[in-house]
């Protein structure tokens, strides 16, 4: 089993920043990628961003330009720097590993995000 940790979210104003941190129980080495996603109240959880083992990075077009997702091999830990926000990124934000680009695999119990005025 492996146990993924989120911190970091919070309100802030639209316009805002935050940075939210993910750690793992396990080397994110083990995993194909690591990647944040969200779930806004009555819509599907959709994927927001990853990095793959070899540091390759892909963003939602929702986030482009806003977000930007990194990690730390020495605690493995995976960050999401969210700058720029606005009213419709709240959601709760789940950390989790992909077995493969399009395939989940193990979840955090989620971080919620807020962004209101």
């Amino acid at each position: 089993q492996v146990q993924l940790v989120e911190s970091g979210g919070g309100l802030v104003q639209p316009g805002g920043s935050l940075r939210l941190s993910c750690v793992t129980s396990r080397s994110i080495f083990d995993f194909y990628a690591m990647a944040w996603s969200r779930q806004a109240p009555g819509k599907q959880r959709e994927l927001v961003a990853s990095i793959t083992i070899d540091g390759t990075t892909n963003y939602a077009d929702s986030v482009k330009g806003r977000f930007t997702i990194s990690r730390d091999n020495t605690k493995d830990t995976v960050y999401l720097q969210m700058n720029s926000l606005k009213p419709e990124d709240t959601a709760v934000y789940y950390c989790n590993t992909r077995i493969s680009s399009s395939v989940a695999g193990y979840w955090g119990q989620g971080t919620q995000v807020t962004v209101s005025s």
